[in-house]
């Protein structure tokens, strides 16, 4: 399952070339124009690093990072055309990792992305999830019910990290095949439901995790 990068960026050629870069590195991309977007993309999706410009329609970026930064760790590269040293330290008081001026090369700021990343992969802890007897240790990949281990495709344990990384959130089907196949995937939408039939079988009785939202998808429950 490739890393999901948010690009929150108002000037649309921008962000598209920044786009272009990322997706030739496979990476996954979420694009937002403003800061309340941006908020809103996040708290959907599981996204992996924010690349972020300070000036935006509706909610600044040093608000977008403030409230990023109340609920998540994830890296973030502040983006703007400002080059002062005192826009600089509010963007590493208010919890941003990286600070880029434009104009910049896309080349460089890619390559920033990368280091931050393998800088978070390497620097986790091993992280088991409970969730009503259902363990995800996400550094073996072991996938167990009461204890006992369960086996798992490759792709029905992304599906289930998936799931797990948005849990209460309704996720439609064009959604989960975007983020667990990827934009690039031309395959047909029942894809989706033959692979979250077939992850129920082996979860059990805690299949009722994996809740139908008629009419839109599917969303990550825990009763307890």
């Amino acid at each position: 399952m490739s890393e999901s990068i948010l690009i929150v960026e108002d000037e649309d050629r921008m962000r598209e070339l920044i786009k272009a870069y990322l997706v030739r590195e496979n990476y996954n991309v979420l694009e937002a124009a403003d800061g309340r977007m941006a908020l809103d993309i996040f708290n959907k999706n599981a996204v992996s690093l924010v690349i972020l410009d300070i000036m935006l329609p509706l909610l600044d970026g040093w608000s977008v990072c403030t409230h990023i930064r109340e609920k998540s760790e994830v890296p973030i590269i502040m983006l703007t055309a400002k080059s002062e040293e005192d826009d600089k330290l509010l963007g590493y008081e208010l919890g941003a990792d990286d600070y880029i001026t434009k104009p910049f090369s896309p080349k460089i700021l890619t390559a920033k992305v990368k280091v931050l990343l393998k800088r978070i992969q390497a620097n986790e802890k091993p992280k088991i999830q409970d969730f009503d007897g259902l363990k995800i240790d996400t550094l073996s990949h072991e996938v167990t019910i009461e204890g006992k281990e369960i086996y798992l495709s490759p792709k029905e344990y992304d599906l289930l990290i998936y799931f797990s990384r948005n849990k209460g959130i309704t996720l439609t089907r064009d959604k989960i095949l975007d983020n667990v196949w990827g934009d690039d995937y031309y395959g047909d939408l029942r894809t989706v439901d033959t692979h979250v039939k077939r992850l129920r079988e082996k979860l059990q009785d805690k299949a009722y995790l994996i809740a139908t939202v008629r009419g839109c998808g599917y969303k990550f429950e825990v009763k307890k």
